[in-house]
């Protein structure tokens, strides 16, 4: 029965096990029950809410949707990023015609799920050049801000250079801080990277790996997690 000339009617609630921040595909089944086909730019989102239907995340992101006539019906693998950090949630799939409304908002009822977010697993690997080394807190709180949903951790230095090696200004922006850095802007030093992700390499400061941060993963950095860089007897300064 049409809701209108843009209307949706959902299939059944899909399987799925999210971890947070990670990005998966979920088939979902939908059935155009408008009085127009859809055409470009009509799109299958979703939203990620609390319990009490609050936006955590209100737009997700896009999957275009099929072109199906009214009363068509498709499966569409449907590109999901579950949110940071673990916990519960609920999922609600929509559709948006884009720069006009979300079909929700005309009268299709969403397709909501209640879930439980799990932390996010994965082996995580830096590359430390010699004379640099983790310190307690550096495992600390990249272990757990990997775990909370982020692919890619960084932190500051700590320099240990003495006093004919003052600390080099170009170390200003990774001076040991008290917390998360949100839009760090500088390149990030030895970061902690899980599996499956390239970063884009930007040579180095003060003989440190500089990266990129990542453009389509989640990413922190945090003055909380310490490197030591320690100068070595008879070794090249970094």
């Amino acid at each position: 029965m049409s809701n209108g000339p843009l209307a949706v009617r959902f299939g059944a609630p899909p399987v799925y096990a999210p971890q947070a921040g990670t990005l998966a595909v979920v088939p979902l089944e939908l059935e155009n029950t408008g009085s127009i086909a859809w055409r470009e730019g009509i799109h299958v989102s979703y939203h990620w809410l609390d319990d009490r239907g609050n936006p955590i995340v209100w737009d997700g992101l896009r999957t275009p949707a099929p072109e199906l006539p009214p009363g068509g019906r498709a499966t569409v693998g449907v590109s999901v990023r579950s949110p940071i950090p673990p916990g519960r949630y609920r999922l609600a799939f929509d559709l948006v015609a884009e720069k006009r409304a979300w079909v929700s908002e005309l009268g299709s009822p969403l397709l909501p799920m209640d879930l439980e977010v799990a932390p996010r697993t994965g082996e995580p690997h830096a590359s430390f050049p010699p004379g640099v080394e983790a310190t307690p807190a550096w495992e600390e709180h990249v272990r757990r801000a990997h775990a909370e949903g982020y692919t890619v951790v960084a932190g500051s230095v700590e320099w240990h250079g003495g006093l004919l090696r003052p600390r080099p200004r170009s170390l200003a922006p990774y001076a040991p801080g008290t917390g998360r850095v949100p839009g760090f802007g500088a390149p990030l030093l030895c970061p902690s990277v899980l599996d499956g992700v390239a970063l884009e390499p930007l040579g180095e400061v003060v003989g440190l790996p500089a990266f990129a941060a990542p453009r389509d993963e989640p990413w922190v950095y945090d003055g909380r997690a310490v490197l030591r860089a320690r100068l070595r007897s008879g070794r090249r300064p970094l």
